[in-house]
């Protein structure tokens, strides 16, 4: 079950809706990371939706090696073992090709890894990535692939990408086949391609090309935000975006800050995952409508103020600056939980904002001020 429908659009920027077996996600959306089917930083389901969150992404080799997809499985998968009612999208263990260097080898067959939390050996190719995130029954599974350094030698990166291709047709095999079995949780289960080619623009336009030759469910750009500039990646997102379908959703893979997305939607970007909020909630460290805040700050001390007073959220309708700032000195977990809770709201509140300016056709004016008002403090 897949229906993709743009609802408008202003230039590049669109905003559509993706219908799914687990229900309809409107797009820009910003997925919130559930690495190991939980946000990092003491929130659960209910949390997510109070944040107005529409797709948790959960990681598919995290939850591969603890607690087992197969146990992910026996609760219904990862939607189901995290209290989650929502669609959910599931990374495909590709990232750890480039984020765990040190621990694997790449073949042809796959990736030899070795455990960063025991040392045991994994070995993980396209049918085995189908496997378990057909185990983990998200709604969208990824194709797996290999990300590239983005500023790797350009014959690596095209013997890079040659691999992806050919991993891309091993994973659609393999997703087709896990479907059509009936004992299969998510029988309609949804595959994206990925586009890689570091910061090479003409690679990135032939994989784009190549890929949507495949007729995916979506497509995802990835190999971005892992070193290289704003501007690179944007000048990607510029050569890249206008090779991939129009009447497809388009995913930018990690990324990333406020103005990322901003300028990333403004390209024609529908899907977004990044840690950042929660990370940097984590540290005491908020977003706001004028700016990020670091609570740690002195300044803060006797502040009465909310995080944000424009923000509608439930942290700042209830605390303080100066209660969350105390929590944090005292290394008290609700204060950093708190923090969590905030950013994730405002990111899902902006991605709401954006969706109906694009709607009003007044985006590109949102944006302006957007990035005006973020320079303030």
């Amino acid at each position: 079950m897949k229906k993709y429908t743009v609802i408008n659009t202003e230039g590049n920027a669109k905003t559509a809706t993706l219908e799914t077996v687990h229900g309809t996600i409107e797009t820009p959306v910003f997925m919130n990371v559930a690495t190991a089917a939980a946000i990092k930083g003491g929130l659960d389901a209910k949390d997510l939706e109070d944040s107005k969150c529409q797709v948790a992404l959960a990681n598919t080799y995290h939850l591969h090696l603890r607690p087992g997809d197969e146990t992910v499985a026996h609760f219904g998968g990862v939607a189901n073992f995290m209290g989650w009612s929502k669609p959910t999208l599931t990374d495909s263990g590709g990232f750890q090709v480039f984020s765990l260097a040190k621990l694997r080898r790449i073949k042809e067959e796959g990736v030899y890894f070795a455990s960063h939390i025991d040392g045991r050996k994994i070995f993980m190719g396209p049918e085995e990535s189908m496997a378990i995130q057909s185990n983990l029954a998200s709604t969208i599974a990824m194709a797996f692939d290999e990300c590239p350094p983005a500023k790797a030698e350009k014959e690596y990166i095209q013997a890079s990408v040659d691999r992806t291709t050919r991993w891309l047709k091993r994973s659609i095999d393999a997703i087709d086949a896990l479907n059509a079995k009936p004992t299969t949780l998510n029988p309609h289960q949804l595959l994206f391609g990925i586009n890689q080619g570091g910061i090479n623009p003409n690679i990135r336009i032939e994989h784009a090309k190549t890929i949507t030759d495949f007729d995916m469910a979506g497509y995802a750009i990835g190999g971005l935000a892992v070193g290289e500039s704003h501007e690179e990646m944007y000048n990607v997102l510029d050569a890249t975006i206008p090779h991939l379908p129009k009447d497809k959703p388009t995913y930018l893979m990690g990324v990333g800050t406020p103005e990322n997305i901003l300028e990333a939607v403004e390209r024609g970007i529908d899907f977004f995952d990044c840690v950042l909020p929660a990370r940097n909630g984590r540290h005491g460290h908020v977003f706001t409508a004028f700016g990020k805040l670091n609570l740690f700050n002195a300044k803060f001390e006797r502040d009465d103020a909310p995080i944000d007073p424009a923000c509608g959220c439930l942290v700042c309708k209830s605390h303080t600056r100066g209660y969350i700032r105390h929590l944090l000195k005292a290394k008290e977990m609700l204060g950093m939980r708190l923090c969590v809770m905030h950013n994730l709201y405002f990111y899902n509140n902006m991605m709401g904002e954006i969706r109906e300016a694009i709607k009003s056709g007044n985006f590109a004016n949102y944006k302006k001020q957007k990035l005006e008002d973020f320079k303030g403090d």
